[in-house]
């Protein structure tokens, strides 16, 4: 279902102003509203509404009193303050009253996007967390669709509930995540999941296309539109039309194509090259990325602009080595493409032992190689420690000994930062602004990591 969103404004050409922001941002449910006792009057008469942008300063009623008025009867109203007064008191307040942000006009486009996806983000969070306090296993409603990922994880369970709540609509959506961790595997199942099933699912490889290729690729071409075009070829878009494109390694496409990637994305139609007419696509896109979009855009080798539109949605995928339950699962499923598991079993307890206690940098991708060649090593017999990589060995070799010496192997810079930020976000109380505070980091950035760490 498409978020609705209520603004709430005395100022008539900022409604109008605000209206035209969303619809840029490709929101069409929008609600404007001059007089806050209207606007109340919506709320407790039950309208559903996902979020609220909500001015400070209104004659009668203040913002301020209208967000009470939304929190007591609609909790679930994510609500935004935006406000010509510069005020850190009246923010704080407004905050800790249930406010999600705090917005200062005049709003740039760009602020105004990013805090809008995130607390259509959180509140899409706060609903799994709800459907997570209900049942201690989210259920999928299309199994068919998912069953390619094995997974008994909770934190997995709910990344895939969410995945089946964007499936429905067309928003564009953003997996994150380690190599290997299976975001091709997940946009496949998206696309299962969606009603553009019965349509192509395209995969592409972002990173090799640069400007002529991205032209000829994307877009097609007729015969003879440049040096070697032999014959007419459809780009991406026309063979995927009314499918699912997937854009792997999205934060490595050349920042000179870009533009024209958001182009297509704002308005649906591209130029073939060759030809003078424009065409149309009808295409939902699902990018995937291993790279911090957020630190390339402070680099400015990805645009802004682009990220507000390919982030309609976000899912992050977390790397095997904080899902260590799924491995034995995850090893069933690998052999059971060579053997039948119903006649026997094909890897022996300490070889399953090693392996649950690998790190696995390469995640499930790196685990699917090492039972695919264990089985090819191992001929027919259960596969014991002895076909396992040496890699893994030396690992478990090296743990042992550091735990002799009196020692522990040394974490990676990420796991320190991890349990960095976790040991001060549960100290400070849960605190998210005190926390950010203390840390020296931006709020969205705290909150963006807690998210990946799965950390309500």
């Amino acid at each position: 279902m498409e978020p609705q969103i209520l603004v709430v404004d005395d100022d008539r050409d900022f409604l109008e102003i605000m209206k035209r922001r969303l619809k840029d941002l490709h929101f069409r449910q929008i609600h404007l509203e001059e007089d806050p006792f209207q606007a109340a009057s919506l709320i407790e008469t039950g309208k559903p509404v996902d979020l609220a942008l909500l001015d400070m300063t209104m004659p009668n009623m203040t913002g301020l009193e209208l967000l009470n008025i939304i929190k007591n009867f609609s909790p679930i109203t994510e609500c935004i303050i935006i406000t010509a007064v510069d005020e850190a008191r009246a923010a704080v307040t407004c905050l800790q009253k249930g406010a999600y942000d705090y917005l200062l006009k005049p709003v740039s486009k760009e602020d105004l996007a990013l805090s809008i996806h995130r607390a259509l983000e959180h509140k899409r969070l706060l609903d799994l967390r709800d459907i997570g306090k209900q049942q201690a296993v989210p259920r999928l409603k299309n199994k068919e669709a998912f069953k390619e990922i094995d997974t008994t994880s909770n934190r997995m369970m709910r990344v895939l509930r969410e995945a089946e709540l964007h499936a429905d609509s067309d928003v564009p959506v953003l997996i994150t995540g380690e190599s290997g961790t299976g975001k091709e595997l997940l946009a496949r199942a998206i696309h299962q999941a969606s009603p553009r099933r019965a349509h192509p699912f395209t995969a592409i490889n972002m990173a090799s296309l640069n400007g002529n290729l991205f032209d000829a690729e994307f877009f097609g071409h007729t015969k003879g539109a440049y040096t070697g075009a032999e014959k007419n070829r459809a780009g991406y878009l026309e063979y995927t039309d009314k499918g699912t494109l997937f854009m792997d390694e999205i934060g490595l496409l050349p920042l000179e194509v870009q533009g024209k990637l958001l182009r297509f994305m704002q308005d649906g139609r591209y130029l073939k090259l060759g030809t003078s007419a424009d065409k149309h696509a009808d295409v939902r896109f699902v990018a995937a990325t291993n790279t911090d979009l957020e630190d390339r855009m402070k680099r400015r080798q990805f645009r802004k602009d682009l990220y507000y539109r390919i982030r309609g949605g976000w899912l992050h995928l977390p790397p095997l080595r904080e899902r260590k339950k799924d491995i034995p699962l995850l090893i069933r499923a690998f052999l059971s493409a060579h053997y039948d598991l119903d006649k026997g079993n094909f890897i022996t307890p300490e070889a399953t032992e090693i392996l649950i206690n690998y790190d696995f940098p390469g995640n499930v991708r790196e685990l699917k190689a090492i039972v695919q060649s264990a089985t090819n090593l191992a001929q027919g017999k259960p596969i014991s420690p002895r076909f396992l990589p040496e890699s893994i060995h030396r690992q478990k070799r090296l743990k042992t000994m550091m735990i002799s010496a009196g020692t522990t192997p040394l974490a990676s810079l990420e796991t320190v930062e991890k349990i960095h930020i976790l040991h001060a976000y549960r100290q400070l109380g849960k605190n998210k602004s005190k926390t950010a505070r203390i840390l020296g980091i931006g709020l969205n950035t705290l909150r963006r990591k807690l998210i990946i760490y799965g950390e309500k």
